[in-house]
C-alpha cells in the first residue's frame, strides 16, 4: 500500500503497519467526532509517525500513486471535518 503524506512524500507499507493505521485513523475519527483538538492532533501526528518510521519511502524518480493521502500535520480541526468521517482516509 502506497501513502502519501503531504508535504513530506510516498512511502510503501505492509499490512501488519496499515491494520495499526487503520486503528489509529479511527482514533482520529472519533476525535474530530468529539471535538477533541489535542487527540485529533496527537492522532494525527502518531499517524505520520508511524508512516515515517514503517514505512519504506517510495523513490522521488518512481511514479506512483497513491492508495492512501495523509494531510500536512499542521491541519487544523475545522478542516479536518471533511476529511476524517464516517470511515475516516482508511475504509474498513
Amino acid at each position: 500500500m502506497i501513502v502519501r503524506i503531504m508535504g513530506e512524500g510516498q512511502f510503501s507499507l505492509g499490512s501488519a503497519e496499515l491494520d495499526r493505521l487503520n486503528e489509529l485513523d479511527n482514533q482520529v475519527v472519533a476525535a474530530v467526532a468529539r471535538s477533541d483538538g489535542d487527540g485529533f492532533t496527537k492522532g494525527l501526528q502518531a499517524m505520520i509517525s508511524l508512516v515515517k518510521s514503517q514505512g519504506k519511502p517510495v523513490g522521488a524518480s518512481e511514479l506512483v500513486s497513491s492508495d492512501i493521502v495523509l494531510p500536512d500535520p499542521d491541519l487544523s480541526l475545522e478542516e479536518a471535518r471533511g476529511l476524517f468521517t464516517g470511515e475516516g482516509l482508511i475504509p474498513g
